[in-house]
């Protein structure tokens, strides 16, 4: 798939400002406007940002659909196709094993739970989450599509590689009789990706405005009373990635740098909208730049983000641990490997629930008999520690694609 160039530093140079522009704004807005006045800004800034939010996602069923279905198409067979997917399943599984394993050595070795000067809610206080437990049911429920158009609607990104790998296996062994559909999908592909670029003209609209909401809202004194919590989980966050970014070197070479280069942009976006979502036309683009097989990342990419979010499961490790100290609870090494095999399965069991990490970390607090009113402790600032997890999502998901594109031997 060749795509147009364009120039990708201009942009991140705007997002860039446009980060800083929402956080100067947003604190003068803070200090100036009394409460009462705060609510329509706020409710004007959001509106921006669901604009762009909303706009992505009518890329993304399309998107994935036809990439995923054309990249099976050429693939040629189902052998190549599984060969494709248990590698980056394997590479998934072990990634998110290394982020739990790291969020929760330095969530013990820090302790930021047991510093946090704030009154604990009370034992019971509702969280206002909506209870969906994370059970196989849910998981089965969430992979299956029973429509593939309520799925499209939904966009249930799992629901649509599972619809599309049916749909593309049977192309790719009808051969001749589906090459027009694979011609259709393949003209497809490269319209939403066009489509992509003139809604990323936008991005830095969306970027200011997200940003400017967190902190007109909270104010930037917010980020000093979670100072310690929120410097330790991103310090996290940067360990992590530099051990993908270690173990992609080892099979990439230097070619690492140019991948990093390559996916800023996307990382920016995804900081700056709290989303990882938003990134995901972006960085296929990018991906494609940077040399990855179209066909593994039709494949890899949509797999990823149903299954490869390393910054979230990080969250979720710091989230558990932090609220356990914060009550001056202390598990013991046992429960705490127990409950990163929890985390490590029941994370895919609410795949399309809105705010499903903190969805999975209150049914995870109730198991290990937590208060799950600990959770308001992080309501305030989770939009500033989504907009890490969203950039160290979209790291992830780019090493794998790289990877997977190398193991197989059609990295250009």
């Amino acid at each position: 798939m060749t795509i147009q160039t364009q120039q990708p530093s201009r942009q991140t140079l705007y997002v860039v400002v446009a980060l800083i522009l929402g956080i100067i704004i947003g604190e003068l807005l803070n200090l100036t406007l009394e409460s009462e006045q705060l609510k329509p800004v706020i409710n004007i800034f959001a509106a921006l940002t669901d604009i762009f939010l909303r706009l992505v996602k009518m890329i993304i069923a399309p998107l994935v659909f036809a990439t995923l279905v054309v990249g099976m198409a050429k693939m040629g067979d189902i052998h190549t196709v599984g060969r494709v997917g248990i590698k980056a399943m394997l590479w998934f599984f072990s990634a998110s094993i290394c982020s739990l394993l790291l969020g929760m050595l330095l969530v013990n070795g820090f302790e930021p739970g047991s510093s946090l000067h704030i009154a604990l809610p009370e034992v019971g206080t509702k969280t206002g989450l909506p209870e969906v437990a994370p059970t196989l049911g849910t998981f089965v429920s969430h992979m299956f599509p029973k429509s593939i158009i309520d799925a499209m609607a939904s966009n249930e990104i799992l629901q649509i590689v599972v619809f599309s790998m049916f749909f593309g296996v049977a192309c790719a062994s009808l051969g001749e009789l589906a090459h027009p559909t694979v011609k259709l999908l393949d003209s497809l592909s490269h319209i939403m990706l066009k489509v992509t670029g003139y809604v990323m003209h936008s991005a830095p609209v969306a970027v200011f405005a997200a940003v400017a909401s967190v902190i007109t809202q909270n104010g930037i004194g917010i980020l000093v009373t979670y100072g310690q919590f929120i410097g330790e989980f991103y310090l996290g966050l940067l360990l992590l990635c530099c051990a993908l970014c270690c173990v992609g070197g080892l099979f990439l070479g230097r070619r690492i740098l140019s991948l990093i280069r390559h996916i800023r942009e996307p990382m920016l976006l995804a900081f700056g909208t709290a989303s990882s979502e938003s990134a995901y036309p972006k960085l296929l683009q990018q991906l494609e730049r940077f040399g990855c097989d179209e066909k593994i990342c039709g494949l890899v990419l949509p797999l990823g983000y149903s299954f490869n979010l390393d910054g979230s499961m990080m969250y979720m490790t710091f989230a558990v641990l932090f609220i356990a100290q914060a009550y001056g609870i202390d598990l013991a090494l046992g429960d705490q490997l127990i409950m990163l095999l929890t985390l490590l399965f029941t994370s895919k069991g609410v795949a399309g629930v809105p705010r499903a990490s903190l969805i999975v970390i209150s049914a995870t607090l109730s198991m290990f008999h937590i208060p799950e009113a600990g959770l308001l402790l992080l309501l305030a600032v989770d939009q500033v520690l989504d907009m890490g997890r969203s950039a160290t999502n979209v790291f992830g998901n780019s090493i794998a694609a790289a990877l997977v594109s190398r193991w197989e031997k059609s990295l250009r």
